[in-house]
């Protein structure tokens, strides 16, 4: 009984709440998953509290996703595709670093956007693993499945701070 009920919170949580059965790109259906979670949390909490908060869930879901995504390489092979919860992880990595203005409330667009750019970031990097991000997969068991997408939520991040300062530049020069 108690092996069942690891079984199924492993596959729950690492899954995404079976985002990861998605048959077509179960990966981008992980991270999409993400941001709706994302989302959600920023309708409630602050800009402030909600980039710490995200910031906490990532080592705290990171943390607990390991072990479990261990135990389910043992059932369905290395680096599994159903594992969505590394993207999760990945995307929200990402996310940090959407822009503090978009949280006022007549920027609802904007917030849409720079969230579909994190996603879009982080998948450009989670699929094409440049500079470094494919040698993450080389760490042992459940390390290496989070660390690659953990890795490519960070490039997201510098290419989002970086977008954002090229936009405020070109707001004060056409000022």
């Amino acid at each position: 009984m108690i092996k069942k009920l690891i079984n199924f919170y492993d596959k729950a949580l690492c899954t995404a709440c079976g985002a990861g059965y998605w048959p077509w790109g179960p990966g981008t259906m992980g991270a999409a998953f993400g941001v709706l979670a994302w989302w959600l949390a920023s309708c409630v909490l602050e800009s402030f509290e909600l980039r710490l908060a995200t910031a906490a869930a990532v080592v705290v879901v990171t943390l607990i996703s390991v072990p479990s995504i261990n135990r389910l390489e043992r059932e369905w092979g290395p680096d599994p595709s159903r594992v969505v919860i590394d993207e999760v992880v990945g995307v929200w990595v990402c996310l940090i670093a959407v822009p503090e203005y978009v949280f006022f409330p007549d920027y609802e667009v904007i917030l849409f956007l720079w969230m579909l750019f994190a996603f879009m970031l982080f998948r450009m990097f989670d699929i094409i693993k440049p500079f470094g991000i494919r040698n993450m997969e080389d760490l042992p068991g459940g390390w290496g499945v989070m660390a690659d997408d953990i890795l490519a939520g960070i490039y997201g991040v510098i290419v989002m701070i970086a977008s954002y300062l090229i936009i405020e530049l070109l707001i004060m020069v056409t000022i």
